[in-house]
């Protein structure tokens, strides 16, 4: 049900109170969401456009899966020698399953295999790369010019790997796919939120991760069909065309457009919502303009990485919301390749594995309504925690319980990961949402690059990768004790409204997220 009718009814006008005789101190608060609504059909309309672009996130970042699987092979000039002998200089490939992958293309194996890990590796630091880059020019020059750069970027760098023959150079066009990708992932996300109103919030920034779920999902059909590696990498990448029409398609966030000082162009993107979402336009530039007067945009717009850490509370906050979002990139990456490890047709595996990223963020819409971000996270942070512990006490011949409670720490990081998404957005101040979330986004970088690492632990002990994957949620999760609930509050502006938030006793503090 679209939101708009419903808004024009029951809400106070200025000056007038709400059905309780209270003033609506809500919408008065954030004039911006007052004049675009909640939830409109414009709103729905954005959201529609902008979603398709977590299918490449999940297609480029996978893929690697499948552009490396491993292939069986022996020593093309004496199959009796050892296929890793010093005397054998080259080698045959099992193409049964795969006809050609980046390994059996580079002979990458023997003394280069760990070649593969280190490109998936370097592509993971692509990604931290153009979630600070990126999230620093969105904040600059607003949301919708770096998206649509970094998608033009994704798609000539993706399409360019495809082809290249020289593996550095197929290295290179990763990484800077991966820096676009990150791009595209933080603009495009704070765009959405700061066009949805707070009453949905939740339901939108969950669905939001759902196309990134089917993206690895299709990633599995699109390797059974397309078994040589050069096919695959296109395949993946010629979607990103599609997304150029964004310039045309995506308008500014007029919230980005208001609080840089862009008035009359936030007024013109407010005005055509409204008309949209039905919603009158008459009071939207005296509203607008009269807040304007209230605050200061200039010096506010400026804001950079070092404002996240000037304050001490909003200092404390980054911290606490930095490690979580390092859980979620940790456990995330390194429980799926531990539930990878457990053997099988490959494309049976990433599909069950993807498949239960679903249940997850579907519980997590609920979860974030009715409980709030809070206690959502510290719920998700121990489930996973708890059964990956488990597993440490597991022995490790009975693979099936493994597996099974691994997948329930899956569930657990597909809760976490949207959460703090939606929890950071609300949490960071507009002036630095996309520098904050995209420093976030740099932290869970850093440990989706540790994860294959800590998965490789097993072979010194069975226990050694779930101790670690277990106790890192844990200690998330009691940092969640330190964080303001931000459910129902309005989103903080600037800097000081970001200090001031979660303050005891201070006049914007919410109580239980309600007002």
């Amino acid at each position: 049900m679209v939101e708009s009718n419903i808004e024009m009814r029951d809400r106070p006008r200025d000056g007038v109170t709400a059905k309780d005789g209270k003033s609506d101190s809500k919408w008065n608060l954030d004039p911006v969401q007052k004049a675009m609504g909640q939830l409109g059909w414009w709103h729905i309309l954005v959201c529609a456009v902008v979603f398709p672009l977590k299918f490449p996130v999940a297609w480029h970042q996978m893929g690697i899966i499948f552009l490396g699987a491993a292939q069986d092979y022996t020593c093309a000039s004496n199959t009796t020698l050892d296929k890793c002998s010093k005397q054998c200089s080259s080698w045959t490939y099992d193409t049964s399953v795969f006809s050609k992958t980046i390994i059996s293309e580079w002979d990458l194996v023997c003394e280069k295999a760990n070649l593969v890990n280190l490109s998936q590796t370097i592509f993971m630091f692509g990604i931290l790369v153009g979630g600070v880059v990126f999230g620093s020019l969105a904040d600059k020059f607003g949301r919708r010019p770096p998206m649509v750069i970094a998608v033009i970027i994704q798609l000539l760098t993706g399409v360019g790997a495809a082809y290249i023959p020289w593996f550095w150079g197929f290295v290179v066009l990763r990484f800077l796919t991966a820096v676009a990708t990150g791009g595209t992932m933080v603009t495009s996300f704070v765009l959405v939120m700061e066009i949805i109103g707070p009453k949905w919030r939740e339901l939108f920034s969950v669905l939001y991760q759902i196309p990134f779920n089917l993206g690895h999902l299709t990633l599995a059909g699109f390797a059974y069909f397309l078994r040589d590696w050069h096919h695959l990498q296109f395949a993946l990448s010629i979607f990103s065309i599609l997304l150029v029409s964004y310039y045309w398609l995506v308008p500014e966030s007029p919230r980005y457009l208001f609080t840089s000082g862009n008035t009359d162009e936030a007024i013109k993107v407010l005005e055509t919502a409204a008309k949209r979402n039905k919603l009158p336009t008459a009071n939207i530039r005296s509203d607008i303009e009269e807040y304007a007067r209230t605050k200061t945009h200039g010096a506010a717009a400026k804001g950079n990485v070092m404002d996240l850490f000037r304050t001490p509370n909003l200092r404390a906050k980054t911290l606490f919301m930095c490690f979580n979002w390092f859980v979620c990139g940790l456990a995330f990456f390194g429980v799926a390749q531990y539930i990878g490890h457990s053997g099988g047709d490959i494309f049976a595996n990433v599909a069950i594995g993807a498949a239960l990223e679903l249940p997850g963020t579907l519980i997590c819409i609920y979860m974030m309504k009715a409980y709030g971000r809070k206690k959502t996270l510290i719920a998700s942070n121990t489930l996973t925690g708890l059964t990956m512990l488990a597993i440490a006490f597991v022995p490790e011949h009975i693979n099936w319980l493994n597996v099974g409670l691994a997948s329930i720490g899956l569930v657990g990081m597909s809760i976490s990961f949207p959460t703090v998404y939606l929890y950071a957005g609300e949490l960071f101040p507009t002036v630095v949402r996309n520098v904050g979330i995209g420093t976030a986004s740099m932290i869970a970088r850093i440990g989706s690059m540790i994860a294959p690492f800590v998965a490789g632990f097993g072979t010194i002990a069975h226990w050694l990768p779930p101790i670690i994957f277990g106790l890192t949620p844990l200690v998330g999760a009691f940092f969640v004790f330190f964080l303001p609930e931000t459910q129902g509050h309005p989103l903080p502006e600037t800097i000081e409204d970001g200090e001031n938030f979660g303050k005891k006793g201070h006049k914007d503090q919410a109580e239980n997220g309600k007002y």
